[in-house]
């Protein structure tokens, strides 16, 4: 069963840059509370696109250079990473059905 990946600096690369399918990436913050009221949002996008998308997070504040280098300037952002790139952003806590939306969009153009 699919679950949400954690990222760290040592994994980003791997697991969002080098992926074959769409990375769904969370950027969060633990004192965010539409962040919290996300989560199982997330959690129930692995399960439904398992094999076809990752859903990952990461934690802003314990992750700087990270937040910077993707320019996040709220949370939660959420970017979809196609082919190493990022393809779609969107910030705050969206409805499930405009999450999805971005994965979609995502798969279409893989």
């Amino acid at each position: 069963m699919a679950s949400v990946v954690k990222l760290t600096p040592e994994t980003f690369d791997d697991v969002v840059l080098k992926s074959k399918v769409p990375v769904f990436v969370d950027f969060w913050a633990s004192w965010c509370l539409p962040c919290k009221a996300v989560e199982p949002i997330l959690g129930t996008l692995a399960k439904e696109y398992e094999g076809r998308a990752t859903i990952a997070k990461l934690q802003v504040d314990q992750y700087p250079g990270l937040r910077e280098k993707y320019q996040i300037q709220g949370v939660p952002s959420f970017l979809v990473f196609v082919d190493g790139e990022a393809k779609a952003r969107e910030v705050g806590a969206l409805p499930p059905d405009r999450l999805r939306g971005m994965l979609e969009g995502a798969l279409q153009t893989s």
